[in-house]
């Protein structure tokens, strides 16, 4: 899931705007608690959101070692229910949602009908006949006109429910451990990608075995009144374990060495997931049609024109996203994210390649393949994704 994402769509759209028209961000149910906590903060996506506290490589290391609180209130939910619900949601995305269990979750795309994607999201299945679904906070509006228009025809219900919910994430290999005492919701052999009604430090949630940072962790859907609770019991259950509140900065690195697609960097309109190696996401044979498959099926039978890798520098310039990746001198592909990793101490970046000089550059022991870093050529080593597996 992306998670928080940049994408075609005005992330301003329907925002209030100050006396010289520019739109105001909107503020998370925590924001208080964040200035509080000395963030800073800054507009993304259309929300006001906390870009780092301290330290995002402190940050960054706390999730990976012990544990990270975040603040993922700008993330969209659509709720679509009713007895044709999981019909609505077959046509409407690329997966298949009627054969989902209740209590369970997937990862899923929704495409315009050239393939191109609109919108990657994860999808609750809650109850028989009710669907949650978590778009990226740029491309809410997008993806809930677009489920109004295709659930047309359809005994379903299309209502986005964002403004109603809080969402709290805390990832990382202790975060079992620190949420266990304040939930009566076993999370003993609660498996990934599941989901439970329960509550958590006295207040009603929806709790999610889900997430964006390649650690072990959940997602707490609550009320918003009942947001600072949450976090603040979070907080003090951790602050003896290594827990510390995470920005947007050290998510975005995070999810970077897991190797998770960005909206607005690896997937777009322009991208179909075949293009970003995700064509395991689409099912061509669920019942009845959907929107995309056929530009889709096309699109599955061809050679690919372009192959997402990993690269990993080989000095201490970045990659950054737009950077072109050379061979030999000539341009084979574009940056579309790259930072420092701080598990691995060294530049990492996701690249769009041409397939055979991809296929070259695996060999390559002199250094053909660059990343033009402002004008200077810096070599790197393609690897396999992701840069960072979870010890088992």
């Amino acid at each position: 899931m992306s998670t928080s994402e940049p994408g075609p769509a005005d992330p301003a759209a329907g925002a209030p705007s100050d006396a010289a028209g520019s739109a105001v961000p909107r503020a998370t149910p925590l924001r208080a608690v964040h200035e509080g906590l000395g963030a800073t903060m800054t507009a993304f996506a259309g929300w006001l959101m906390p870009l780092r506290y301290r330290s995002e490589t402190a940050e960054h290391q706390a999730v990976r070692n012990a544990a990270g609180l975040f603040d993922l209130s700008h993330m969209g939910e659509i709720a679509v229910t009713g007895p044709g619900a999981a019909a609505a949601l077959d046509y409407a995305l690329v997966g298949n949602m009627s054969a989902l269990a209740p209590g369970r979750a997937r990862y899923t795309m929704i495409c315009a009908p050239d393939g191109g994607i609109l919108d990657d999201l994860i999808v609750y299945r809650l109850a028989d006949a009710e669907y949650l679904l978590i778009p990226n906070a740029a491309n809410t509006a997008v993806v809930a006109t677009a489920l109004h228009e295709r659930a047309a025809g359809h005994d379903a219900k299309v209502t986005d429910q964002t403004a109603e919910y809080a969402l709290i994430a805390i990832q990382g290999p202790h975060a079992a451990r620190i949420l266990a005492p304040l939930t009566d919701i076993s999370l003993d052999g609660m498996k990934y990608y599941a989901s439970h009604r329960g509550t958590v430090a006295g207040h009603p949630v929806l709790l999610a075995r889900t997430g964006y940072t390649g650690e072990d962790g959940f997602e707490l859907f609550t009320a918003a009144a009942g947001a600072e609770d949450v976090w603040n019991a979070l907080a003090a259950a951790g602050a003896g374990d290594g827990l510390m509140p995470a920005g947007l900065a050290a998510r975005d690195t995070l999810r970077l060495e897991a190797g998770m697609p960005l909206y607005g960097n690896e997937l777009s309109t322009r991208t179909t997931p075949f293009d970003a190696g995700l064509g395991r996401v689409v099912v061509f044979d669920k019942p009845g049609d959907f929107v995309g498959r056929a530009a889709l099926a096309e699109r599955a039978q061809v050679p690919a024109r372009r192959v997402l890798t990993g690269l990993i520098g080989r000095s201490r310039r970045v990659p950054r996203h737009g950077y072109a990746v050379t061979w030999d001198g000539v341009s084979c592909g574009t940056v579309t994210s790259g930072a420092p990793s701080p598990t691995l101490a060294v530049p990492i970046a996701m690249a769009y390649l041409d397939p055979e000089a991809a296929s070259r550059a695996r060999d390559d022991t002199e250094g053909r393949l660059a990343v033009d870093v402002r004008g200077r050529p810096e070599p790197a080593t393609i690897t396999d994704l992701p840069f960072y597996r979870r010890p088992r």
